[in-house]
């Protein structure tokens, strides 16, 4: 069921406004045109009809693009199925790696990468790994990864010198309220007081088991800015969202943004061309993922997690993933919704572009 307000509605309504008053990179156009366009007649789509009763209805295309808050539930479930097969019958752990925020507006200018931007690592870690000749399973204590003071301050000396390294190879931008840092003083005052603080790393308990894994990655995986089902109103010119307050017991509160600032804090969360969010190392790594996989289990007694048929078209992946179901008719919930015609994009017959971005409907009657 299609939420009453939606990120799009807002980049229909104040999106012209914003992209004059504001510079954008490409992927930021990009993203905005693309979720205004999400499942509208602009993207064309198709007619089913019902093979019983003859009712009809539209099934507009939607944009696939990873910001899109409507696009990410099936890419989710796709992605989730395939990563089921590479768990290991070990414990996980969850360990997170958070930038200063010194560092914050750096890494913002610099990342080519409530909706503020807070630069953070999520990493799920199996607790133990081969031994260096391959030979045996090296486990974790019982509960226990490593030390996170001694993560810490790993973390805090390999970043600081990959920041310099890039710093002296002029691969670092600064402007703004940073471009004093572009001096090599200002900069090396900079390190010197990140190395004489004590960096954030955090190491929460074990998950449960590999289910417990998965769905944790799935909160994770295709997470965009904001969720449409978190928007409340749109209300001259004020968008009012519900978010949830951490620091007084992750009790749900409500903010409200101008427009212009609701856009602009979305943007901040656009990633560049390219940019990969999700990255698997070591046993995972793409090179011999395999043949790691299986020595691992061979070692822990233990066989690849069997997994189901993946659904063979999106209708029954959607199925699987909400419970509903795309076939049956939603008139006489008897027949079934047959494709019965294509439908091109409205935009290029010579519709006007702002009469075919908002989601219509057909009259069967």
């Amino acid at each position: 069921m299609r939420p009453p307000l939606e990120v799009a509605d807002i980049f229909r309504q104040h999106g012209y406004d914003f992209r004059l008053t504001h510079p954008l990179s490409p992927e930021q156009r990009q993203v905005m045109r693309a979720i205004e366009r999400c499942r509208t007649a602009a993207l064309g789509g198709h007619v089913e009809q019902c093979d019983t009763c003859g009712h009809q209805r539209i099934a507009y295309n939607s944009c696939r693009n990873r910001h899109c808050p409507k696009c990410q539930s099936l890419a989710k479930a796709r992605w989730l199925q395939a990563r089921l097969s590479e768990l290991l019958p070990v414990e996980y752990f969850h360990v997170v790696f958070t930038l200063p925020e010194q560092l914050a507006s750096v890494a913002l200018q610099n990342k080519r990468v409530t909706l503020r931007h807070h630069p953070h690592l999520h990493c799920v870690v199996p607790g133990g790994g081969l031994s260096v000749d391959g030979e045996r399973w090296r486990s974790c204590r019982q509960g226990f990864f490593l030390p996170v003071n001694v993560l810490a301050r790993l973390f805090r000396r390999l970043f600081l010198q990959a920041l310099a390294r890039a710093y002296e190879q002029g691969k670092l931008n600064f402007h703004g309220a940073s471009s004093y840092l572009a001096k090599p003083l200002a900069f090396d005052r900079l390190c010197a007081s990140l190395r004489a603080r004590e960096w954030w790393v955090y190491a929460k308990p074990p998950f449960g088991g590999p289910e417990q894994v998965l769905a944790y990655l799935g909160r994770y995986t295709h997470r965009v800015a904001i969720s449409n089902h978190r928007l409340l109103s749109l209300k001259d010119g004020q968008v009012t969202f519900s978010w949830k307050d951490y620091a007084r017991g992750q009790r749900q509160s409500t903010m409200t943004l101008t427009a212009d600032e609701f856009i602009r804090r979305f943007l901040l969360h656009v990633l560049p061309r390219g940019f990969q969010r999700i990255r698997q190392f070591g046993l995972l790594a793409n090179r011999r993922r395999r043949e790691q996989l299986a020595r691992c289990r061979q070692l822990l007694g233990s066989t690849a997690q069997a997994t189901e048929p993946q659904p063979s078209n999106y209708k029954s992946l959607y199925e699987t993933v909400t419970g509903e179901s795309l076939e049956s008719c939603p008139a006489c919930r008897t027949g079934n919704m047959k494709f019965a015609a294509p439908l091109g994009s409205l935009v290029s017959y010579g519709a006007s572009y702002s009469s075919v971005l908002a989601p219509q409907a057909i009259d069967s009657s």
